[in-house]
């Protein structure tokens, strides 16, 4: 291992790292604009200069490897100098406009000119000016600011796969922007304003909002995929006013998809802030709690068990689901689940709903099968992984299903069922890369498994799995990637059907057909509501949404920035989100609705608050104790028989709109927005910005 010297001390670094790693190694802090550790090496701001003993000039320390026997210096009188000169220049063309700039207070270029800059400027001539750019509904662009660093160009290219941006002209003329005309059509190009160290790309829709010592900052969960990325919600009063990433390496690393982004102005519309009641007249008109639940108890008093069903929807926290389940139970009815697409995911047997390898897991595959996802909208997060691992070189990544550009290399098998059976079978020319994978993962997306044939399908993917061998001593390949935040955890609680009881779908058919009378709905919205027939329908949930539509009795519930809940994440790692604000009006907390509910129904759930609930939930689920910790799934065989009626059809993904996924970004106006400018409709796509 190379032996340098930077500042007098002696430092081991591994082969390869350079010198402006070694000096962060030991603590010395250089600064820098254009340096990211996640990003190629640019070396364009020159902040970073060090001297270099036997070199004539001073170094761009992020660009030069450490080699042995090396003699930096980092605070000499030159290298003082040399970034008051630097940083001079930078400043020559940036515009006086702190005072009116979203990244006043939190932005690079303020710290680093106070703290390595000089006092004052030697610069007389006119500063340029650059036109803004469209970069769609999402970033606002103040270009005049920028400072070349290229991070946002280096991210769009590297880590989000849509290279987009780019730079032209040379020297002072240098602009950054589209290679056409339109917005940036990326999952995750809301990153880009993190990585930005100026003002040049901030929030549009937070443009001169707020400041930043303003907000009150709350760590929490995002709940709009099953990724459970790790945010921060900055909140003033009783409103969300930005979501930014938080750093989580085995999860989201520290980007987050822009729906988690910018979906929060959801948070503000069509709110239910108070229990409705329908009246003779067929209007929903708000009345008190009391009223509500009097309406509740008359109706599910004459019901037989039987006869009273409960699906959860896919924003629950656990402790809501685990509250609800009680309540469903207490009324003698086996009718309860949480798959509310109908997906044929199997109970009791954990390792076959879990994303088994894990998020990080994914970085020592050789091998990725995609069946029937589209992880590029599914989980905009593990597609970056994937394309992360992608870029490393040595990975094969095919795909079953529909045709979609995922931002790398993938290559397509065929459609459907008969390629599935041909892999099998062994007929197909794949099965030789199969075979020849050391740590081969299998990716089954949600839509082949709501399918009428999804048991099918399901056995079938796992009879491939073990025919060539996903699984193996200190590797699970087999992986199923969920699309709703509370799905890994409804089913770990088990809010599936017992005994003989009903799922989604059959509930459905029974209340169309009369014979379910009363359907209570916990924050369901993804599914078809026409066809209910005359059953009563209680919706409890924050939004006026598809369920409150339909429903006879609404319970106006907490959403996710406003209350404390356990998460549970496609790969089983149990998470905890707090509340950023308070429900607005008269609505509560889930678990606690159910708990006063259950009272009025004369069969009170054994907890009075939510720390004797969470006890209840560890006594039932041990491994909820067990935060941002991964309780591994034992590899248990069911239905690999071999006798599987697949039908016909392409596999498709079970999310054709990634920015309209469930009752928060439909009523997001930011979320419309992109929807209109991006996604495809009649073969055509929006780039109006």
């Amino acid at each position: 291992m190379p032996t340098i010297t930077i500042d007098g001390e002696e430092v081991q670094v591994e082969p390869g790292t350079t010198v402006f790693q070694a000096c962060q190694s030991i603590g010395i802090e250089i600064p820098h604009f254009c340096y990211h550790e996640r990003l190629s090496i640019a070396g364009n701001c020159r902040m970073c200069l060090v001297e270099m003993e036997k070199s004539p000039k001073p170094i761009a320390s992020c660009a030069m490897p450490a080699a042995d026997g090396m003699v930096i210096s980092t605070n000499t009188e030159s290298v003082r100098l040399a970034r008051e000169g630097v940083m001079e220049f930078l400043l020559i063309n940036h515009p006086l406009d702190c005072p009116i700039c979203d990244q006043g207070g939190e932005c690079d270029l303020q710290d680093q000119a106070m703290g390595y800059g000089r006092d004052e400027s030697r610069y007389l001539e006119n500063k340029r000016a650059v036109i803004e750019k469209n970069f769609g509904p999402l970033i606002k662009t103040y270009m005049t600011r920028c400072i070349h660093c290229t991070r946002c160009v280096r991210f769009m290219e590297e880590v989000a796969g849509v290279p987009q941006l780019g730079g032209l002209w040379r020297g002072e003329d240098m602009e950054i922007t589209t290679i056409i005309e339109s917005g940036l059509n990326s999952e995750m190009s809301g990153n880009i304003i993190d990585l930005c160290p100026v003002g040049a790309l901030t929030s549009k829709p937070y443009a001169f909002s707020a400041r930043s010592w303003e907000l009150r900052k709350t760590e929490s969960i995002d709940v709009l995929d099953a990724v459970g990325s790790n945010i921060r919600v900055d909140a003033r009063g009783n409103q969300v006013m930005r979501i930014l990433p938080r750093v989580n390496e085995n999860v989201n690393q520290e980007w987050i998809g822009d729906k988690t982004r910018f979906a929060y102005d959801g948070l503000l519309r069509q709110r239910l802030d108070r229990p409705y009641l329908r009246n003779s007249k067929g209007r929903l008109e708000p009345v008190s709690w009391a009223k509500a639940f009097s309406a509740i108890k008359n109706r599910l008093n004459n019901l037989d068990g039987s006869q009273i069903g409960g699906i959860a929807g896919d924003l629950c926290d656990c402790e809501s689901m685990l509250a609800f389940k009680d309540l469903i139970s207490g009324l003698g009815s086996p009718n309860i689940d949480c798959r509310q697409d109908g997906a044929a995911l199997p109970p009791n047997i954990r390792s076959g709903y879990l994303f088994n390898s894990g998020i990080a897991g994914i970085d020592e595959a050789d091998l990725c099968l995609l069946v029937g996802s589209n992880p590029r909208i599914e989980a905009p997060i593990i597609n970056a992984r994937i394309r992360e691992r992608w870029l490393r070189g040595d990975l094969i990544v095919a795909r079953i299903g529909e045709v979609e550009d995922l931002t790398f290399r993938v290559r397509d098998l065929g459609g459907g069922a008969s390629t599935l059976q041909d892999l099998i079978s062994g007929d197909h020319d794949f099965c030789k890369d199969l075979k020849n994978a050391k740590r081969p993962m299998l990716i089954l997306g949600q839509g082949p498994l709501a399918r009428i044939d999804g048991d099918a399908i399901l056995s079938a993917v796992r009879l491939l799995a073990t025919r060539f061998n996903f699984v193996k001593d200190g590797w699970n390949g087999f992986n199923v990637l969920h699309t709703a935040a509370a799905r890994v955890g409804g089913m770990d609680l088990g809010l599936t059907p017992k005994n003989g009881g009903l799922g989604t779908r059959a509930m459905r058919k029974a209340a169309a057909d009369g014979k379910l009378k009363a359907l209570y709905l916990l924050g369901a919205d993804e599914m078809d509501m026409s066809d209910l027939g005359e059953a009563f329908v209680i919706y409890q949930g924050h939004h006026g949404d598809r369920g409150a539509h339909s429903a006879d009795v609404i319970l106006a519930g907490a959403a996710y920035t406003e209350k404390s809940g356990h998460y549970v994440n496609t790969e089983g790692r149990v998470q905890r989100g707090s509340p950023a604000t308070q429900p607005p009006g008269e609505a509560r907390e889930d678990w606690s609705i159910l708990r006063a509910l259950s009272e009025v129904l004369g069969n009170t759930l054994e907890y009075d608050n939510i720390s004797e609930l969470r006890r209840s939930m560890i006594y039932h689920v041990p491994h909820f104790a067990k935060l941002n910790a991964i309780e591994n799934a034992v590899w248990e065989k069911f239905g690999e028989s071999g006798e599987m009626d697949l039908s016909g059809g392409i596999f498709k993904s079970s999310i054709q709109d990634y920015y309209m996924t469930d009752s928060i970004s439909r009523t997001s106006k930011v979320m419309a927005e992109c929807s209109r400018c991006f996604i495809k409709i009649d073969g055509a796509t929006g780039t109006d910005g």
